[in-house]
C-alpha cells in the first residue's frame, strides 16, 4: 500500500496521522498509526503482527487474537464488532449461536462462509464483553485498513451498530444507517442488523431480509461495472 492510499484509508476511519515535520537539526516523529512498507507488507506479515500485538490492554487478558475467517480475496467483506467468548475460544468470528443465523442468512443470499471474509473491528475480546474503547479501536484500525487493502472487496457489510459507527464514523441510529447509501474508501458499504439482535428481536427479520436484498442489488451493480 502506498503512503497516500494508507493515509486516505486512515482518514476514512477517522484516525488522525501526524505528518512528519523535520526541524533544522531533526525532530522526533510521532504517529498514531504504523508506517507500512508496501514492499515488505504481506497477508502473512499482517497476521503475524496481529497475533503479536500488544498495543492496548486487551492483549493482557486475551486467549488468542481473532484475525478473521474465510477467503482473503473475497468480493464480500463482512465486518462486525468485537469477538465473543466463543469467537475467542475457537479463533473465528461468529462461532456462537448468532453465527448459525448468519450462516442461514448467507445461504439465503446464495453465499457461504468460505467465499466471503469476516473480521472484527477489534481483534481481541474486550473484558466482560464491553463495547470497544477508543484506544482499543485506534490500536486495531490500521490492521483493519490493511485487511481491506489486501482483500480489495467489491462490497463491505457492516454488521451491527458498533461496526457501523466505527466504519462510518457516525453516531446515527442503526435504522438511519441501514436505509442510506454509504462508501468506505470508495467501496460500497451496506449496514445490517447483527444476527444476535435478530435472535432477540424476531420482528426485525423482515427488515434484515430487505438489507440482504439491498446488498445483493448493490453487488450486482458492482459486477456490471
Amino acid at each position: 500500500m502506498d503512503n497516500a492510499t494508507r493515509l486516505q484509508y486512515l482518514a476514512a476511519m477517522g484516525i488522525d496521522v501526524w505528518v512528519p515535520r523535520y526541524a533544522e537539526e531533526g525532530a522526533e516523529v510521532q504517529a498514531q498509526a504504523p508506517v507500512i512498507d508496501s514492499q515488505e507488507d504481506s497477508w502473512e506479515a499482517l497476521n503475524a503482527e496481529m497475533r503479536a500485538c500488544q498495543q492496548c490492554t486487551l492483549s493482557e487478558a486475551r486467549q488468542q487474537v481473532v484475525i478473521g475467517s474465510g477467503n482473503p480475496r473475497a468480493d464480500w467483506l463482512w465486518v462486525t464488532e468485537a469477538p465473543s467468548l466463543a469467537d475467542e475460544q475457537q479463533g473465528m468470528p461468529f462461532a456462537d449461536e448468532a453465527g448459525e443465523l448468519l450462516t442461514e442468512m448467507l445461504r439465503a443470499m446464495q453465499l457461504n462462509r468460505d467465499e466471503i471474509f469476516i473480521t472484527h473491528i477489534v481483534k481481541c475480546r474486550p473484558t466482560e464483553d464491553h463495547d470497544p474503547k477508543v484506544a482499543e479501536l485506534n490500536a486495531c484500525t490500521p490492521f483493519l485498513v490493511r485487511q481491506v487493502n489486501f482483500i480489495q472487496p467489491k462490497i463491505i457489510i457492516a454488521v451491527g451498530r458498533i461496526a457501523a459507527h466505527q466504519l462510518l464514523q457516525s453516531k446515527a441510529s442503526l435504522g438511519e444507517l441501514r436505509e442510506s447509501s454509504h462508501e468506505f474508501s470508495g467501496i460500497p458499504l451496506v449496514v445490517m442488523y447483527h444476527p444476535a439482535y435478530l435472535l432477540r428481536t424476531l420482528s426485525k427479520k423482515r427488515e434484515a431480509w430487505q438489507d440482504m436484498q439491498r446488498a445483493l442489488s448493490l453487488f450486482s451493480k458492482q459486477q456490471q461495472q
